[in-house]
């Protein structure tokens, strides 16, 4: 994503000055009994960023109404402020929202070139409301936070609290700023310790970072080869990206993630897995062989600034060919599955069977299917009539491979920069063409909107799916004897998995639909000692359930989506 947000060095020294103490003014929560409507509306906010060198959204704008601008206005300054979709302000972002004020009430435009297009250390100081009052006030009382609302404290709970009793099973929400900043503490202190202890993050996904809670709406593009997946991104950029080749041949050879960057270039999968502001380090449990076959195409573009693009190989047919491939490419396809926010599977009129690596490719996406739309490219290629004939066919043999009786939803349309083969499908099949394009964009649209919702969507399902690792896991290493025949139990108990499933699933109760895939299961069991694991922590546990059922609920309650 390009940097919009300027540094206090593009300001005077005697304006970063004035904006400090702004900015630990709005930090401390701008209180004053002398402005009653502020009172009210702080009032009516249940958490305050108490002085940790961050501004809450809610608090922003607070302190930014002072500026007397219009609500939407305040809304343009805080989304070009908060371009990294955090929920807070730090010190730097803090100026640039000023400055941005600023440029408002000198009666220029908002937008998000003022910054950069602008000679900010002629810009004057806003012009606050009532903000003087506000700084005499706090220079009469330096213990600024005497001020504050009398709200009810709660103490930080302890490890040691969170199970004694019910109130103490809540996360403090003093410290956190946003959803997402709320999910990041809720799985180092409650889900990530799980994982860790019953080997999560080998059996089924590697352990989360930052990077994946701040990342963009990722789109994946799945297809056998030359069903237009590179040149679907393309048409949607209007432009190619870097190190894209189009061709009937099968060009795209490699993972390629297309996403926002400051200038136009092509940077390795080794390299790109190792950054720590990037959300592919999971993906160096594929090894070199994929990491050489996966890079990272950057550009500026205002589309990328919003969400990012998966460009696959194409999926070929044949026992061969899935030999001939140096890692595991279903493998890595369900990884990028749990990590997209929608996913596109492209077919093309005269390319409707569904090869046996195709068929392992949509088997990975078990779980996933809420995230999967069905496009048939390039259909301006037939008459009407042989269309409705293809759109048959390809919804039986959809319905076979994902073993599911409803019908998914299939995008008919011609996704590239000609226009429409009228002399083909005549002028009702470009109208319903145009339809159906239009309903795939709005629905790419409405991806950033729904970013917040997925990440929550995705949460509980991991910390669910670690619960039942934990059960399966701690189920094995209580059948395992304590003395004699350990080696030959461990081999029985990994022969017969699906019974063992079986009773983890009668014992507590689970759904069959919630267990993970018994070969994959196996495959990683076999490098590891039963007896080595851990026996079941129930207190583990339950740090899990409470994060479920009262943490995330208030979670929510508390802070709006930072996309609305």
């Amino acid at each position: 994503m390009m940097d919009l947000v300027t540094s206090p060095r593009s300001c005077s020294k005697e304006q970063l000055r004035t904006y400090q103490q702004w900015f630990s003014i709005a930090d401390s929560g701008p209180l004053s009994t002398s402005f009653p409507l502020l009172f009210v509306l702080l009032r009516a906010s249940r958490f305050f960023a108490y002085g940790d060198g961050r501004i809450t959204g809610n608090d922003a704008l607070k302190f930014f109404s002072m500026s007397n601008l219009s609500r939407s206005e305040l809304k343009q300054v805080w989304a070009i402020a908060d371009a990294k979709r955090q929920g807070f302000l730090d010190l730097q972002e803090f100026i640039s929202a000023m400055q941005l004020i600023s440029f408002a009430q000198a009666g220029e435009d908002i937008t998000q070139d003022a910054l950069t297009q602008t000679d900010l250390d002629k810009l004057h100081l806003p012009e606050m409301d009532g903000l003087d009052i506000l700084i005499a006030k706090r220079k009469c009382s330096p213990k600024r936070h005497d001020l504050h609302i009398d709200v009810p404290s709660k103490p930080q709970a302890s490890p040691s609290r969170w199970f004694s009793s019910r109130a103490s099973k809540k996360m403090s929400l003093n410290s956190v700023t946003s959803i997402i900043d709320g999910l990041k503490k809720l799985y180092v202190e409650k889900l990530k310790p799980l994982e860790l202890t019953y080997k999560f993050h080998d059996f089924v996904s590697p352990l989360l970072t930052n990077s994946d809670f701040d990342a963009k709406p990722m789109v994946m593009l799945l297809g056998q080869y030359s069903t237009g997946k590179t040149t679907f991104i393309k048409h949607l950029l209007k432009t190619s990206y870097p190190g894209a080749h189009i061709g009937p041949e099968p060009t795209t050879d490699r993972f390629v993630v297309v996403m926002s960057g400051p200038d136009e270039r092509c940077i390795p999968g080794n390299t790109i897995a190792v950054q720590a502001d990037m959300p592919f380090s999971g993906l160096t449990s594929f090894g070199t062989a994929f990491l050489s076959k996966f890079e990272c195409s950057q550009m500026p573009h205002p589309l990328l600034d919003h969400m990012t693009f998966v460009d696959t190989p194409g999926v070929l047919s044949g026992e061969k060919q899935r030999t001939q491939r140096s890692y595991d490419f279903t493998g890595v396809t369900s990884w990028f599955a749990g990590k997209c926010d929608l996913i596109l599977l492209l077919f093309d009129p005269h390319k409707l069977d569904i090869s046996d690596e195709f068929k392992r490719v949509i088997g990975s996406l078990r779980g996933h299917h809420d995230k999967i739309r069905v496009v048939l490219n390039k259909a301006d290629q037939v008459d009407t009539q042989q269309l409705m004939r293809v759109y048959g066919a390809l919804l039986w043999s959809l319905g076979k491979v994902l073993n599911t009786p409803e019908v998914m939803r299939v995008y008919i349309g011609s996704f590239n920069d000609k226009p429409v083969n009228e002399a083909a499908m005549g002028p009702l099949g470009k109208e319903l063409f145009e339809k159906e394009q239009d309903d795939l964009i709005s629905d790419l649209k409405d991806l950033p909107k729904k970013a917040c919702d997925h990440k929550i969507n995705e949460f509980v399902k991991r910390a669910r799916a670690a619960k039942i690792h934990a059960y399966i896991i701690s189920h094995l290493k209580k059948e395992m004897p304590a003395m004699m025949g350990k080696a030959k139990t461990q081999q029985r108990l990994i022969d017969n998995l699906q019974d063992e499933f079986a009773k983890v699933q009668k014992e507590f109760h689970l759904p069959a639909g919630d267990f993970p895939s018994i070969d994959h299961f196996k495959e990683v069991l076999t490098g590891y000692n039963i007896d080595k694991f851990e026996k079941i922590k129930s207190k583990m546990i339950q740090a899990v359930d409470d994060m479920l059922g009262y943490d995330i609920p208030e979670l929510l309650k508390s802070f709006r989506n930072p996309y609305d």
